[in-house]
């Protein structure tokens, strides 16, 4: 199991703190195996079928070691059909080009249709 910020999410980072980017608060997910690295820029098999969209998360701020550290992103999913989730993402857009700025694979969490989800994405800095 693997949990990175990619080379694009770093980018994207940068691009924030220079007042040119657009907050990642997208959560997706995917069915497909592998291992997350930083140069990912997809998910392994990222599902768009079955009624499933990638969903809106709350962004916050929260404390891991020292006050406000932490950039979280909360957001609850929903199978439209059966399926095995195995990786999830953040992006900084709902559609189109987005740039996948975390990614973190796992051990395959089964859902029947109709199945939630929620996943906490945080990056500590």
């Amino acid at each position: 199991m693997a949990t990175v910020v990619t080379n694009t999410g770093l980018a994207l980072i940068t691009d924030l703190l220079t007042g040119l980017g657009i907050a990642p608060k997208y959560v997706g997910w995917g069915t497909g195996a592998g291992t997350s690295a930083v140069t990912d820029t997809t998910l392994f098999t990222e599902d768009t079928t079955a009624g499933y969209a990638r969903a809106t998360g709350t962004p916050t701020q929260v404390t891991t070691t020292t006050t406000d550290d932490t950039f979280q992103v909360v957001g609850t999913l929903t199978a439209g059909a059966t399926l095995t989730i195995t990786n999830v993402g953040l992006f900084n857009v709902l559609t189109s080009t987005p740039t996948l700025v975390m990614k973190a694979d796992f051990t395959g969490v089964a859902l029947n249709s109709g199945d939630s989800i929620q996943f906490t994405l945080q990056i500590e800095f």
